[in-house]
C-alpha cells in the first residue's frame, strides 16, 4: 500500500489546522502601529480584498474569511481524494491529490470572479436608465454631486450604490475629478469610462451635460439591442443543431421501435 496519499492528507489537515488557529486567534487590542498594516497587507497578498470589492461583497466577506475557505476546501478535497487514491497508479495518485488541493484552493477565486462579472453586467444594463435620470436631475441646476446622491432615492442596485458613493465623495470635498476617477476604477469597462469622460469634458468646457447624457443613453441602448439581436442570431444554429442531433434521431427511433414491434403483422400482410 502506498503511504503517500495518506501522508499528503495528514499534512493538509495539519496545515489547515494551523491556518484556522492563526486566522481565528484573538489578538489583544493595541494602538495602531506598524504591525497591524503589515498583517492586513499579508492577508491581502492574493488580492482577495479587490476581488471581494468587485463582487460587491465588502459588507459580507472579509479577506481572512475567504482565505480560511480556500484552505478548508483544499484540505477537504485532499482528504476526499485520498479515499480514492488507492485505485490509482502509485505515480499518478500524488499528482491527482495535488491537483485536487490546488483546485479547491482557487475555487473561491472563481466564485468571486463570476459574481464580479455578473455584477458588472447588471451595472452596464442599468446604465442607460441611470443616465436618463441623471440628465433630468442635472437640468434642475443642482451640482453633480447632489444629482448623484439623488439617484439613491430613485432605485436600487449596484450601479445606483456606486453613483451615490461618488456623489458622497464630491459632497465631502474629495473633488469631482478624484471622485469620478474612483468611480471609473471601481466599476471599469468602456461604458463607464465613456460616461466619466463625458462628465469631465462637460466640467472643463462647460458644455450642456443633459443632452450629452441623453445621447450616450441612446447609444448604449442601441448597442444593447444590437447585442441581443446578435445573440439571438447565434442561438438559431444551436437550436437547429439540437433538433438535428437529438429530436430527429428520437423520432426515428420511435418509428423503428413501432415497426419492430409490429414486424410479424407487417410480414403476414405481405403474404
Amino acid at each position: 500500500m502506498n503511504p503517500t496519499p495518506a501522508l499528503l492528507a495528514i499534512g493538509a489537515v495539519l496545515l489547515g489546522g494551523f491556518a484556522v488557529r492563526d486566522l481565528l486567534r484573538q489578538e489583544p487590542e493595541q494602538a495602531p502601529g506598524r504591525n497591524q498594516p503589515r498583517r492586513a497587507e499579508a492577508i491581502d497578498v492574493l488580492g482577495l480584498k479587490e476581488r471581494i470589492r468587485r463582487a460587491g461583497l465588502e459588507d459580507v466577506l472579509e479577506p481572512r474569511v475567504v482565505l480560511l475557505a480556500k484552505g478548508s476546501i483544499a484540505a477537504i478535497g485532499t482528504i476526499f481524494g485520498s479515499l480514492f487514491a488507492g485505485i490509482l497508479p502509485g505515480r499518478i495518485a500524488p499528482l491527482v491529490l495535488i491537483a485536487v488541493a490546488v483546485g479547491g484552493f482557487i475555487l473561491p477565486d472563481f466564485t468571486l470572479e463570476r459574481a464580479a462579472r455578473r455584477r458588472h453586467r447588471r451595472m452596464v444594463a442599468a446604465l442607460p436608465d441611470v443616465l436618463d435620470l441623471l440628465a433630468v436631475s442635472v437640468q434642475t441646476g443642482r451640482g453633480l454631486g447632489g444629482c448623484l446622491l439623488d439617484l439613491a432615492g430613485s432605485g436600487r442596485g449596484p450601479l445606483i450604490w456606486e453613483m451615490s458613493r461618488a456623489g458622497d465623495d464630491m459632497v465631502w470635498g474629495s473633488g469631482q475629478a478624484a471622485a469620478l476617477e474612483g468611480l471609473r476604477r471601481r466599476i471599469g469597462g468602456t461604458e463607464i469610462t465613456s460616461f466619466v469622460s463625458t462628465l469631465e469634458r462637460s466640467r472643463r468646457l462647460g458644455s450642456p451635460l443633459a443632452d450629452q447624457l441623453r445621447r450616450q443613453s441612446a447609444t448604449l441602448r442601441q448597442d444593447q439591442h444590437r447585442a441581443i439581436e446578435e445573440e439571438a442570431a447565434r442561438a438559431a444554429p444551436k437550436i437547429q443543431l439540437v433538433i438535428a442531433l437529438i429530436l430527429v434521431p428520437s423520432v426515428l427511433l420511435l418509428i423503428v421501435a413501432a415497426l419492430a414491434a409490429n414486424a410479424d403483422s407487417l410480414i403476414n400482410v405481405g403474404y
